[in-house]
């Protein structure tokens, strides 16, 4: 018995006989439910972000560099998985994270009024580079490549944003709904990750997410803390 790419027969068995099912059986059904429940969750992981910055017309506090390179870094990503051939449940939240990535990083240039001409050659850049990853029409030595530097991409694509966060003593109109569903998502991908046997790499990538947004996260709760008491005393 399967049902999108989830074989029921192994639990559907043992519930039959009124034993409950073994780890071995458990757990990938855990992990392709968590996967798709991730695909679903992902449609609307970036919406928070985007209509807190269009709510108050301002992308104060936000690196425009750091979401660029979450663009890149998406995109690299679900070509690699694609190219690999890795079931839909394991990667599909990438699709939705690119489209919502780029609406958020329209959003921000258009806010972000006059925007530098080297903001639009990177954009154009993009434009020119993307479709020819995506349909995995490059050596496949390069996309190796590339998705190994997809890591380090990410982890520059988060640096700015905290560095900023730090420097600023804030985080200006970051979403904690976004980063938390972002934080979320990468401990889930840990773990399908592992139930999947996907490639180190992969691993890697979702371990890193772990890290990074977890210490945005921490820092929307800090400096959002110290901002309220800081409030409260002027008062």
């Amino acid at each position: 018995m399967e049902y999108l790419g989830i074989d029921l027969s192994c639990a559907m068995g043992s519930l039959r006989n009124g034993e409950f099912p073994e780890k071995d059986c458990l757990l990938p059904l855990i992990s392709k439910l968590l996967g798709y429940i991730l695909v679903a969750a992902s449609i609307t992981v970036k919406l928070p972000q985007i209509m807190k910055i269009v709510h108050h017309k301002s992308v104060r506090g936000l690196s425009v560099v750091a979401f660029e390179l979450e663009v890149v870094g998406y995109t690299i990503s679900l070509a690699y998985c694609l190219h690999k051939g890795l079931p839909f449940s394991a990667f599909g939240e990438m699709a939705f994270l690119l489209i919502q990535a780029l609406i958020l990083v329209a959003c921000i240039y258009y806010y972000s009024q006059p925007v530098p001409m080297t903001t639009w050659a990177r954009a154009l850049l993009y434009c020119a580079v993307a479709p020819t990853v995506l349909a995995g029409q490059i050596n496949p030595t390069l996309f190796d490549a590339l998705y190994a530097s997809q890591h380090a991409i990410f982890l520059f694509a988060r640096l700015p944003q905290i560095w900023k966060n730090f420097k600023n003593k804030s985080t200006g109109e970051l979403s904690f709904l976004t980063f938390f569903m972002n934080f979320a998502g990468s401990i889930v991908r840990v773990f399908t990750s592992i139930q999947e046997n996907a490639p180190v790499s992969i691993l890697t990538g979702f371990a890193l997410g772990v890290f990074t947004n977890g210490t945005i996260l921490s820092q929307i709760l800090l400096y959002h803390k110290a901002a309220a008491v800081k409030e409260k005393k002027t008062n």
